[in-house]
């Protein structure tokens, strides 16, 4: 009997994965670090690394565990540096005529499997706590896709925070909680770190040889590339992080960048841990009396939630999903988005970050980053593969949609109930940036006037017509009609003479 091609990705490093469970013993496991999935956007090279270093783990342990598995590494040079030529290339090798593989997250490499030569089968990718089928059944005939009822349904399937048919306090969602601003605080706990052993040591080698021109910094890299270590990070925050993190989660300061932020994301979303796995964790130090509940309610809505509806919402709205741009923004992506001089501290401090650590927290990227090109008027197309390049738990299948739906509002509206925009208030209440800031945040026009005060207004009046009989938005509208009319063409000018100077490459 010829072996099966048993096909697993950078981002399926599960052993419960389905692709293996329909694997028999004399079946070959086909692993490939392949160019084409390293460069088809110029990725962080610390996301490169922990793929590749997992991966390398990951084959060792499949190997342990009896099965034969053909991994081919990046500088292998019979390597084709393509997944669907590696899997041709193991096919002829081995005698093999069919393919087996879990579908995977983008609809990139999708197109590319279903058009191999072989006989392959894609089996659902079950990791994943809402199947296709579940999430377009919620969806058909729905007005509107909103993630809260979304979330209750799959609290309810789950029984996650469920006292009977109840939510557990008696509220589904206690975000009221959650929006406090942190202080300094040299003792709070940071995430585990991990020094490269020799596996990862040599990917961080070939990394720095074939990417070192990303942007981003290889070193120093501590993340954990194997299962042992991401359940390390897990146990870490649920013991010593979890409780504050529902109050703090939207808190944003200048030199902590993990605040009591998990950092599970990465291991998350290439399959060393399993939502499910994760969620119960939290749910299980509420229920022990650890963690406060709007804590393990807010972190679980983060995974049960968002995450599920994301992925619901990519696979529901198909390939084209990327290129929508609604608002029919045209701006460039201007350079301090790659680390170019920028006056803006909050937008200099979240860059800089991301740079370091590969990494920036959920309101970062929301209300810094994305709010600042949304305001500006920045290309969507631009800003998605801006995302999904420089972020180590960036996969299109959660990024697009963040990106493209909840942070750009690039698809009108199906993702969120009204653009995510603040001007400089609400990024002074939430963080220390302003503070050191060559901007002042309380100068709404003039010399100094903090830019997002000036794109706040200039961005509504642009689109008055979309957004002034949105209920969540539309009363900013009739603050602007009350200003002087001397003080409205003001803002209208200098919004567009910022603009000009972003467009010409200037600082800003």
């Amino acid at each position: 009997m010829m072996p099966k091609l048993i096909l697993i990705l950078g981002d399926q490093l599960s052993h419960d994965l389905s692709a293996l469970r329909a694997a028999d013993p004399g079946d070959i496991i086909v692993m490939a670090e392949v160019m084409a999935e390293a460069s088809y956007v110029r990725h962080h090279p610390k996301k490169i690394a922990l793929i590749f270093a997992a991966m390398r783990k990951f084959a060792a342990e499949l190997t342990d565990r009896g099965w034969q598995v053909a991994y081919t590494r990046l500088d292998d040079p019979d390597n084709s540096q393509r997944i669907d030529g590696e899997l041709l290339r193991r096919a002829a090798e081995h005698g093999a005529k069919d393919i087996v593989a879990t579908e995977p997250g983008e609809w990139r490499l999708i197109q590319i499997l279903s058009q191999m030569p072989l006989p392959l089968r894609q089996l659902p990718d079950d990791r994943f706590l809402a199947t296709h089928a579940e999430f377009e059944d919620w969806a058909r005939d729905r007005k509107e896709l909103r993630m809260e009822w979304f979330y209750r349904l799959m609290r309810r399937k789950t029984g996650l925070l469920m006292e009977g048919a109840e939510p557990a306090g008696g509220k589904w969602n206690y975000d009221h909680d959650n929006r406090k601003p942190a202080a300094p605080d040299l003792f709070r706990p940071r995430p585990p770190r991990f020094p490269p052993d020799d596996i990862t040591q040599q990917v961080l080698d070939l990394v720095q040889d074939r990417f070192g021109d990303n942007f981003g910094d290889l070193l120093p890299f501590d993340y954990a590339t194997d299962r042992a270590g991401a359940l390390r990070v897990l146990d870490h925050f649920i013991e010593h992080s979890l409780d504050l993190f529902g109050p703090y989660q939207d808190a944003m300061l200048v030199d902590d960048p993990f605040l009591h932020h998990s950092i599970l994301s990465p291991y998350l979303n290439c399959g060393l841990l399993s939502p499910s796995e994760v969620c119960q964790a939290a749910a299980d130090a509420w229920q022990a009396g650890k963690v406060r509940l709007n804590s393990a309610e807010g972190f679980i809505r983060q995974i049960l939630g968002w995450r599920e509806f994301m992925r619901g919402i990519y696979f529901l709205e198909g390939p084209d999903y990327t290129s929508r741009n609604a608002l029919d923004h045209r701006h460039n992506l201007p350079g301090l988005y790659w680390g170019a001089e920028t006056r803006m501290n909050c937008l200099s401090h979240a860059v800089g970050q991301t740079r370091v650590h590969a990494y920036a927290h959920h309101i970062q990227r929301l209300m810094i980053t994305g709010n600042f090109a949304l305001l500006a008027g920045i290309d969507p197309a631009q800003v998605h593969e801006w995302y999904l390049e420089v972020y180590i738990d960036a996969y299109e299948w959660v990024e697009a949609p963040n990106t493209i739906g909840m942070s750009q509002f690039a698809d009108g509206g199906l993702v969120g109930s009204k653009p995510y925009v603040s001007s400089g208030n609400y990024i002074n209440k939430m963080s220390d940036y302003c503070k050191t800031c060559h901007y002042s945040v309380t100068t709404k026009t003039g010399d100094g006037a903090c830019p997002f005060n000036l794109l706040y207004w200039d961005f509504l009046l642009r689109h008055r017509d979309r957004l002034q009989d949105n209920p969540r938005i539309g009363r900013a509208f009739a603050t602007w009609d009350r200003m002087d009319k001397d003080r409205r063409d003001t803002i209208l000018t200098e919004a567009a003479q910022f603009l000009n100077r972003m467009d010409a490459g200037e600082t800003v």
